[in-house]
């Protein structure tokens, strides 16, 4: 049994180091639409420890956030944090707590020829998945305060999605596959 009523996810939080180059960035290169902005919150009270207690942050943290929309549909929520303890290194995949925000596109190429006009750090591919995601074709990408994020594209849907998601999903998980499941050319994906 899942969560009670779970519909969908409602938005992707991030914390970056400037806010204001990050709206800068996200309004003019990915094209996100700002929708509005909250804060800055502060509890400079001693005995007041709501920033621990409901975001698990130094309870002496300012904090301001701004909300966009990204595709129509999802959300980012982007934080901008000043904290007695606040950490700036930058998680890898391949850490713990590691992470990416995909976007979906319907024209890998153009989108790639875009980021690359911004100066846009992007990886070595795309690269075109195989198996259950054959027809997915992917890339990533790194925004200027260093989350990495993704491409990826498939108009025609997934083989995974025209062979029927469980047959598939299953086989692939019970047998090893012969040949990689994903083509690597420098890089992990999705």
């Amino acid at each position: 049994m899942g969560l009670p009523g779970m519909r969908r996810i409602d938005h992707v939080g991030f914390t970056v180091p400037d806010l204001d180059a990050a709206h800068a960035w996200l309004v003019d290169v990915l094209g996100a639409e700002y929708l509005y902005a909250l804060g800055p919150f502060a509890h400079p009270d001693e005995d007041d420890d709501w920033m621990a207690t409901h975001l698990r942050v130094h309870p002496r943290a300012t904090m301001r956030n701004q909300w966009y929309r990204v595709g129509g549909e999802t959300m980012f929520e982007v934080f901008e944090y000043s904290s007695p303890d606040q950490r700036d290194a930058i998680p890898r995949n391949s850490d713990v707590g590691g992470h990416h925000v995909a976007l979906y596109v319907d024209d890998i190429d153009a989108a790639l020829e875009h980021l690359r006009a911004h100066d846009v750090e992007v990886f070595d591919g795309p690269t075109a998945s195989k198996g259950p995601a054959e027809g997915n074709r992917w890339i990533y990408f790194r925004a200027p305060w260093g989350l990495q994020m993704e491409l990826v594209s498939y108009p025609g849907g997934k083989a995974f999605d025209r062979h029927g998601a469980v047959e598939t999903f299953e086989t692939a998980r019970s047998s090893p596959p012969q040949e990689p499941l994903v083509e690597t050319t420098g890089g992990s994906g999705t």
